[in-house]
């Protein structure tokens, strides 16, 4: 039996497994597909909240613990791995923000480096950002990290550790019930046992949960992104404009995102939605007009009703956790996500105040105490 088994392979799931692993325990990761190419792999990679003066403060107290870690996560894994997750901290650019003195003033709040440029000052950060903008927004902290590569580099590092069995292409069917406890789960491969059982399979969570008669609430949302094979030094930086965002990566291309679709678990792209961040991107950099597109596609985000995760233990039932509902921000928030779960499940002193997230009245269903 291993100390911990973790439902789901996306980057939550593997980097509670990495850190129980570092910690010393024995993990069993069990995930459906392949790690690493659901939600995890459809995003964009920015390491913030678009407009992060939008959100809660739970929101920003896990963001902000994040953002500073990605720089020594993306260097260790390079190191252990050769995979080059590509952080790179380019700034972020924001143009027509409506509410910019409550941008400006939570920058001050919280000593974070925001400020208003000049048209100039603009131009020169990024020459092919669409003309007419007399100011903008300017956030040289920001970064980015290249997803599908972090995705690829922590499996890798996974498959190194002698303390973790991965189990791809492993379908759970059921949550394995003794009494009060969950032991393990019911699987395609056969039954995994383990102390605690830890779900973190994002949009999925909610689904197996309900097998035990909790109702957890997160939903699938769809989001499409296209990506355009542009020639290197096109784009520098994350731009931003109306909710919608260029992302640039270190070869040239530049992605485009993303719709907001409440369609349950479909997942196909539609010529609509290709359309629409076809025509954002141009209104962001207008020579992507010239850049072939050259993929389009389509992710599920574990959407919450205030965009909080659920993270913690699961009340009336011994050795259940969930760390899910992240919506827009599972990578943003992944690593004090998962930070936070793990102080909590081996007794160290939690990074952030437990409290905002624990999963308590916010599940719902009959073998749960409302609280």
């Amino acid at each position: 039996m291993q100390d911990f088994l973790i439902v789901g392979g996306g980057v939550i799931g593997m980097m509670t497994a990495l850190q129980l692993a570092d910690a010393g325990h024995s993990v069993a990761l069990v995930e459906r597909g392949q790690c690493g190419r659901e939600a995890s792999w459809a995003g964009g990679g920015i390491v913030s909240p678009l407009y992060p003066w939008r959100y809660s403060k739970a929101i920003s107290a896990l963001s902000s613990w994040s953002e500073g870690r990605y720089p020594e996560l993306a260097g260790r894994l390079l190191e252990e791995t050769g995979i080059d997750p590509e952080y790179r901290q380019k700034g972020l650019l924001y143009l027509r923000v409506e509410d910019v003195d409550v941008a400006l003033a939570w920058a001050r709040e919280v000593a974070k480096p925001l400020n208003r440029i000049d048209a100039d000052t603009l131009y020169a950060k990024e020459p092919n950002a669409a003309p007419g903008f007399d100011s903008a927004l300017w956030m040289p902290t920001l970064g980015s990290i290249r997803n599908p590569r972090l995705g690829q580099a922590l499996r890798a590092r996974l498959l190194q550790m002698p303390g973790v069995g991965l189990h791809e292409q492993c379908e759970v069917s059921a949550l394995i019930r003794e009494g009060a406890a969950i032991r393990g789960v019911a699987t395609s491969q056969g039954a995994i046992r383990a102390g605690q059982t830890v779900v973190c399979a994002g949009a999925w969570s909610q689904g197996l949960l309900a097998s035990i008669g909790i109702e957890l609430p997160v939903r699938p949302v769809k989001g499409q992104m296209i990506l355009f094979k542009a020639p290197p030094g096109l784009v520098e930086r994350v731009v931003l404009k109306d909710g919608r965002y260029v992302i640039p990566r270190g070869d040239g291309r530049v992605l485009a995102g993303s719709t907001l679709e409440e369609v349950g678990f479909d997942k196909q792209t539609t010529r609509e939605a290709r359309d629409s961040l076809h025509a954002s991107a141009l209104s962001i950099v207008p020579a992507l007009a010239e850049c072939p597109v050259e993929h389009h596609w389509a992710g599920l985000r574990p959407g919450s009703p205030d965009g909080v995760p659920m993270i913690g233990t699961v009340p009336t039932f011994e050795g259940l956790h969930v760390n899910a509902g992240h919506y827009r921000n599972g990578l943003v928030l992944a690593p004090a996500a998962t930070r936070l779960l793990v102080d909590q499940l081996i007794g160290c002193e939690p990074i952030v105040d437990p409290s905002p997230y624990l999963p308590g009245s916010r599940l719902l269903g009959s073998d749960v105490s409302v609280r």
